[in-house]
């Protein structure tokens, strides 16, 4: 069989395997956010050959003839909207195995989250960390970090079609069940296509996994495309995203003594009943975002030839458009028999709150470039960016509600109780000054000028100081920020709680310096802020009447975060510390402290097989638990529990063979040394000791 008759069964091939999971694990949430671009290729080492030998091997390939070329990473150059912001630049894919064990969001280390007890369920982080958005908002976000949203797609250049497959399960469990595709594949030189999909079917450590309302379900799917004309001038980036996710919201487990009961306690987890039995939250949206921009004027080019090469324009114009259309919704069926909800206002026994959204978004912006015609261009380079945006908002929410029909009969119906439209329109601005190569300034400037937020705004400026060699750099950033209370805090209406709130805007303030050494892996960054009207849910002591509320009196907060990576030989030690100290920690309600530390030995077999193996630490301080409002998708300040704080340490194996990156890791391996298990969030027991296993194929084909 020829190349040719083969790459139609490659692609069926691929397709069924998708299926085949998707059936098996019912629907998937992703893992987390793409990851940043490193450039390392932990791949064996070929023979480097001339460009010309490369073009010469895709022309037999298509010619049916031998190829003699070992495709690998080299062939795929990836890039995101964040890095055309100013120029056009590629960089190579990551194919190495560093963070490969914390392959899910809830796992990263330098983000830690408080959450319900899986992947998959409502979380927030652990620490303090400011949105620095303005404008309208929801105000949901739990379920934010497994969504796959535009700004989150990666662009590829590629000389080869590349796919990338990864699987993460529990070892003979379905506590966790993870799968995600990527495929993409220059359909011409200057023309890239490709797709995400990622599942999750994850059916946790409790209650009864063989309810479907009682596990995740979830998926994402994107269609992207990048075109880049001949000339350089015109770029294209496109993309579809679709999520629809759905997390059980059960209320927790009856059993609040699962880990302080007795010795002798029989108790069986995988049928442990729960207060909310048909309850769960789904989520969805859909989206398309096109973005488009042109450069004027003269072209400059930086490592020309090269890999690294960069397009930098001298001016440019662009257009942005965003549509996205969402829906909120909560099911639930039954008698509230524990007194979860506080009460409830138009059904005793069901709940069909539904929120949906459109957002049309249209961003126009011109920027401008003045440098000299030096190669040396990096010094002395001014930049200006000017932007408008029109956002239009349409929002309506839906209850489930009795009436009575013309024959006298209760019937259900779903009723429109809110339905709002209104737009806003924000000027942005940007001014960068590089001074040389090592001093840099940036200032970024919006305001909403007129609509619904009107006077939000956000003023924003950095410094950059870089030394040469192992001297390192400093940034200094400011902000202040004022932004308008979520909707959720002022108007909400849902079968058990109802807000009709009139907050003030929230105002911030940040102070920050930054030190970062790469040579000598080592960081550190120190914030001030100063929170003016700031907003949280809260109950009455020992009730679950969970409401907004906004604080009278200011916040202030110093977070100091420090980071140090140690090497000798092939052993490695690395660490990251944060501490915290605010005058307002009982309505904050995160801990002091939080460590995390990473012991591991690489070594590297028969020249090909890259392992590693060690042990991770996460610790962090005591703190007042939150407690979790079911059916309104917010942590809120509950009954004041303090649970006690023990480390949890995970072993893992990790190896890298050719296209084959694999892990294996035993999960909370020191449970029932120190304690029996812990909580995060009040009433919600954290995950069970487990091994996981994780694989990711590469294919360049």
């Amino acid at each position: 069989m020829t190349l040719k008759q083969r790459k139609p069964f490659k692609y069926i091939l691929l397709f069924l395997l998708c299926i085949s999971v998707h059936s098996a694990f019912a629907q998937y949430n992703q893992t987390g956010r793409q990851r940043t671009l490193p450039t390392r290729d932990t791949l064996k080492q070929t023979r480097q050959v001339s460009d010309d030998e490369l073009l010469d091997s895709l022309r037999k390939k298509e010619e049916n003839k031998h190829d003699s070329v070992i495709y690998n990473s080299k062939f795929i150059r990836v890039t995101n909207e964040l890095l055309l912001n100013d120029s056009t630049q590629t960089f190579a894919i990551d194919t190495g195995i560093s963070r490969f064990e914390n392959y899910s969001p809830l796992l990263d280390p330098r983000n830690p989250r408080i959450h319900l007890g899986y992947t998959g369920l409502s979380q927030r982080s652990l620490l303090f960390e400011p949105v620095k958005t303005i404008g309208f908002d929801m105000g949901m976000h739990a379920l934010d970090i497994y969504t796959l949203q535009p700004q989150d797609i990666n662009y590829y250049n590629t000389r080869v079609a590349y796919s990338n497959l990864s699987l993460f399960n529990g070892f003979g469990s379905s506590a966790e069940q993870l799968f995600k595709v990527i495929h993409t594949q220059n359909i011409k030189p200057n023309w890239n296509v490709g797709f995400n999909l990622n599942f999750n079917g994850s059916k946790g450590f409790y209650s009864n996994s063989s309810v479907l309302g009682q596990n995740v379900s979830g998926l994402n799917a994107a269609i992207f495309t990048w075109y880049e004309s001949k000339s350089k001038r015109y770029n294209l980036l496109a993309n579809a995203t679709f999520n629809n996710l759905k997390a059980p919201e059960t209320g927790s487990i009856l059993n609040d003594n699962v880990f302080t009961s007795p010795p002798g306690t029989v108790f069986f987890k995988a049928n442990a009943p729960v207060r909310l039995p048909n309850s769960y939250e789904n989520w969805n949206d859909k989206g398309i975002y096109i973005k488009q921009f042109y450069y004027l004027g003269r072209i400059d080019s930086l490592n020309k030839g090269k890999e690294n090469s960069k397009v930098l324009p001298t001016q440019r114009v662009s257009h942005t458009l965003n549509i996205k259309n969402g829906r909120y919704n909560y099911i639930e069926s039954g008698v509230d028999t524990y007194n979860v909800f506080p009460d409830y206002y138009y059904s005793s026994n069901r709940s069909r709150d539904s929120t949906v959204y459109t957002h049309i978004q249209n961003e126009f912006s011109y920027s401008f470039y003045l440098r000299s015609k030096s190669v040396k261009f990096v010094k002395n380079e001014l930049k200006l960016d000017l932007g408008l945006v029109h956002d239009f908002w349409h929002y309506a929410q839906f209850v489930s509600d009795t009436a009575l029909n013309q024959y006298g009969a209760k019937y259900i119906h779903q009723d429109r109780v809110q339905n709002t439209t209104f737009q806003d329109i924000t000027l942005k601005a940007k001014l960068g000054y590089r001074f040389s190569d090592r001093i840099g300034l940036d200032a970024d400037f919006r305001q909403i000028v007129q609509g619904r937020d009107f006077g939000n705004y956000l003023y924003d400026a950095k410094l950059n100081l870089a030394g040469g060699g192992r001297v390192g750099k400093v940034v200094l950033e400011a902000y202040t920020q004022n932004s308008s209370p979520p909707l959720v805090y002022t108007d909400w209406i849902s079968n058990h709680y109802i807000f009709h709130n009139n907050f003030s805007n929230q105002k911030t303030t940040s102070l920050s310096f930054n030190y970062i050494n790469a040579p000598l892996q080592f960081d550190v960054k120190v914030e001030y802020f100063l929170i003016s009207n700031y907003l949280y849910f809260t109950a009455q002591d020992g009730g679950n009447d969970a409401h907004p509320a906004q604080l009278g009196n200011d916040i202030n907060l110093l977070k100091i975060s420090v980071g140090k990576s140690l090497k000798w030989r092939n052993l490695h030690f690395d660490n990251y510390v944060v501490y915290q100290k605010t005058d307002y920690q009982s309505t904050l309600r995160t801990p002091e402290i939080y460590t995390y530390s990473n012991l591991y030995l690489t070594k590297t077999f028969f020249n090909v097989l890259q392992s590693a193996v060690g042990i991770n630490v996460r610790y962090n301080s005591e703190y007042v638990a939150p407690s979790y409002a079911v059916g309104l998708g917010q942590f809120y300040n509950g009954p004041n529990v303090t649970f006690s704080s023990y480390p949890i340490a995970s072993v893992y194996f990790k190896a890298t063979l050719q296209r084959t990156n694999l892990f294996l890791m035993y999960d909370y391996a020191n449970q029932g040394l120190s304690s029996k298990g812990y909580y995060t969030v009040n009433r919600y027991p954290q995950q069970d000791h487990l091994i996981k296993f994780g694989v990711s194929w590469t294919f360049y084909n």
